[in-house]
């Protein structure tokens, strides 16, 4: 059960629904999470916009994989439960590439510098070692590719945190996390 509302497209804050519809517009779907952003008209409107702008990073597939680490560091079920979805239907990603990006790995060598480094910059709230920014960029990704990372990393964190205290309802296939407290 949700410990923060869920509003449908009707029950949320006027200033939300055009906003709400819109995502509705580009997925077919209003995922539960939009909804309970959508509780602060302000917040879904710079998540839309942060989240859009980080959606024009990278590659699809290394943004999901980076999204499937993060949310396996802050232990969401919710988020593993949607980019496992996202990852596998819209991204391509077959099962094992799947479960070696919540552990912060790929089987793909310039995507897993990259997955490592997300993870580790989740796991330690951006505390990475030199090595660790010395990694990245030997794998061939620019600072501003690094930023970029980071960026992915942040948007991920909001909706891993946010989740975890709402104990949103899961509307994809669920997956639970491997995180032990």
């Amino acid at each position: 059960m949700n410990r923060i509302s869920v509003p449908s497209h009707d029950t949320a804050p006027q200033a939300s629904r055009p906003l709400l519809g819109a995502v509705k517009d580009q997925l077919g779907v209003v995922p539960n999470v939009f909804r309970l952003i959508g509780n602060s008209p302000k917040v879904l409107e710079g998540f839309l916009g942060f989240n859009g702008a980080v959606a024009k990073t990278l590659d699809v597939k290394t943004r999901e994989r980076i999204a499937l680490a993060v949310a396996e560091v802050n232990g969401c079920d919710y988020c593993l439960s949607a980019h496992t979805y996202l990852a596998t239907n819209m991204a391509g990603l077959d099962a094992e590439e799947v479960s070696l990006a919540r552990n912060g790995q790929s089987s793909n060598t310039r995507a897993n510098a990259a997955v490592a480094f997300a993870a580790k910059v989740a796991s330690t709230r951006g505390r990475v070692e030199d090595a660790d920014v010395i990694n990245i960029k030997n794998a061939g990704y620019t600072d501003g590719q690094i930023v970029e990372i980071v960026a992915l990393v942040a948007d991920n964190f909001f909706t891993n945190i946010l989740n975890n205290v709402a104990e949103t309802e899961i509307d994809f296939p669920v997956v639970r996390s491997t995180y032990a407290a």
